[in-house]
């Protein structure tokens, strides 16, 4: 069990997909992803291994719940600024995890 300010400093944001490519040459199938924050914290990048229910979607304007307080991580020759949320389904693919409205870029969750 954790207490309530141990998950406060998990900060969960929802982000907007702006731009995103198929992340070559890495070990496991990934895609690139460039994640609107709004003003306080910008467009972010992320790698997700998402390409099994995204690959051919187009993934611009797709808002996401992503963990924004991680410290950067070097993949191959991209760095990963945010942690893309998502749950498996029953094959161990990724389904990403979105608010089912539509919220301002950069809210936190609570």
């Amino acid at each position: 069990m954790i207490s309530w300010d141990e998950f406060n400093k998990i900060d969960l944001r929802a982000g907007t997909i702006v731009k995103f490519e198929p992340f070559e040459g890495v070990r496991k199938p990934a895609i690139k992803l460039w994640i609107d924050f709004g003003p306080e914290l910008g467009v972010k990048k992320s790698s997700a291994q998402i390409v099994h229910h995204y690959s051919n979607v187009n993934l611009i304007g797709k808002q996401v719940i992503c963990v924004t307080n991680f410290p950067p991580k070097q993949i191959a020759n991209f760095i990963s600024e945010v942690l893309v949320t998502g749950f498996p389904d029953e094959h161990a693919n990724v389904v990403l995890s979105t608010p089912d409205k539509p919220v301002p870029n950069g809210v936190k969750l609570f």
